[in-house]
């Protein structure tokens, strides 16, 4: 690492070597040159004059890429991927007449940017799966662990932890429909020419529609695509980028979404996320536990969302056939739209696997809110034991907001019970059986588990290879 010139964090700091691998200068070079491989060898098998020499030599210089000497060409070519035909050619000069043959530049930078597009959504599913696992043990774990909700950010109606965690965990799997569809229909650029129309292809095979339809075919194929777009300009329609960078972006939303109650639940002490025996919190106040793994996440989940902007307009403003106006932000949003997100679900399987439930403080804090959920029961209770519905629900509003007051004026402990208690009109009421908080957790636990077993056991099953090993050490 150079410390005198910017480094990208998300290379440096947050994202896996897997994922910068894959939109490394190396891996999109070399599989340029698998791309002209892949092209030549489909031309010589239709007819054209390329010899097996040729293609041997080719072979035998995919991953030795002379970037320097790749350096010197654009210096004086301005053009990149001439620059790499030239340097590939002073490698391969029996095969220098035939590289790139009746191709364009898109036909290497398009098709091996689908092609990284389709690895990284490959390690993206990867790494949902395997949050998505570990997410649903810890809902499991705590499925009747009842807790109190909120809605407005107010108390509300009691849920369980478990269930809470199933929100989250579902948020995730509908992201991995959207990944799991977004590489199911990931189509390969192919061999379309210049402007898309297969004219110089047509040349070279001397009219013959039904070659130039099978060589896209049969690169599309070797390349190891089933599909490719029927139709492009010059480059592949830039919807596809607006499409994955769109379906980033929701993975990005379920990231911060949990990430941020996992914060705010931390504040209240109920869950905290992993923390280092030797991590400090503050430099200043040496007592602090900052949930610093979900403020990164929030971090990361924030930057990758602020780059689909930047995907729409290139996919609108794109004229005719093709403007350039696209290459640069390319380079920017995909690769940086994938590093971020790998590194959030790094950072959320890094969570789950080790956050811990302080039951005590759960229950505490659902009980000062408990008398005011069982008025309801109480009020039903009341009238089944012969009172009046209007007037214990005016008795009942009286006494709460008088707790209330006390709680809120007077800093002092929920009164609400002892108020009901001193009341005659509730004196058949068994109101310490109204506070059991099970009463109010409705089938939560049973949601969790229909949730487990109907979408997360086949997901498990479907990608078992995937859930192999342990979390990816984060970096504080």
């Amino acid at each position: 690492m150079s410390h005198d010139i910017y480094e990208n964090p998300l290379i440096s700091r947050y994202a896996s070597r897997e994922m910068a691998t894959i939109w490394s200068a190396q891996t999109k070079h070399s599989t340029w040159r698998l791309l002209w491989i892949a092209l030549a060898e489909c031309q010589q098998q239709l007819g054209l004059s390329i010899t097996d020499a040729q293609l041997a030599e080719m072979r035998a210089n995919v991953s030795n890429v002379n970037f320097d000497a790749a350096d010197r060409y654009e210096s004086e070519l301005r053009h990149d991927v001439m620059a790499h035909v030239h340097a590939w050619g002073d490698q391969c000069p029996a095969a220098r007449p035939i590289i790139h043959l009746g191709a364009t530049s898109c036909f290497v930078t398009d098709n091996s940017e689908l092609i990284q597009i389709r690895e990284s959504l490959l390690l993206v599913r990867r790494r949902l799966v395997q949050v998505i696992d570990h997410l649903a043990r810890f809902a499991s774990e705590y499925r009747d662990l009842p807790c109190l909700g909120f809605t407005h950010m107010q108390p509300a109606q009691p849920t369980t932890v478990g269930k809470r965690a199933a929100l989250w965990c579902w948020d995730l799997l509908l992201d991995l429909e959207e990944v799991e569809h977004r590489i199911s229909t990931l189509r390969f650029r192919g061999v379309k020419g210049t402007t898309g129309t297969q004219a110089t292809f047509l040349s070279l095979f001397h009219g013959d529609h039904a070659k130039v339809e099978r060589l896209d075919q049969m690169v599309t194929e070797r390349m190891g695509f089933s599909d490719r777009h029927p139709v492009t300009g010059q480059t592949y329609s830039r919807k596809v980028d607006a499409q994955v960078m769109a379906c980033l972006n929701g993975i990005g939303q379920t990231c911060h979404k949990a990430g941020t109650d996992i914060r705010l639940l931390q504040h209240r002490k109920e869950v905290e996320e992993p923390f280092g025996k030797k991590q400090i919190g503050s430099s200043a106040m040496a007592y602090k536990r900052n949930p610093m793994r979900s403020e990164r996440m929030c971090a990361l989940s924030r930057f990758a969302m602020s780059l689909q902007g930047g995907a729409d307009a290139t996919m609108a403003t794109q004229w005719m056939e093709r403007t350039l106006d696209d290459s640069a932000i390319r380079r920017l949003t995909l690769p940086q739209g994938f590093l971020s997100i790998d590194a959030c679900l790094i950072l959320y399987r890094n969570i789950t696997d080790g956050m811990v439930v302080y039951p005590k403080v759960i229950e505490r804090n659902l009980n000062a809110e408990l008398p005011f959920m069982a008025t309801e029961e109480i009020l039903m209770a009341g009238v089944q034991a012969g009172g009046d519905r209007q007037e214990l629900h005016e008795r009942i509003r009286v006494h709460s907001q008088a707790a209330a007051d006390q709680v809120k004026q007077e800093g002092l402990s929920n009164d609400l019970i002892s108020r009901l208690k001193q009341d005659p009109a509730f004196a058949s009421v068994d109101l310490e059986g109204t506070l059991d908080a099970r009463l109010y957790i409705g089938r939560a636990p049973e949601q969790v588990d229909a949730l487990i077993s109907e979408y997360v056991e086949p997901i498990r099953r479907k990608y078992a290879s995937d859930l192999q090993g342990t979390a990816e050490a984060v970096r504080v």
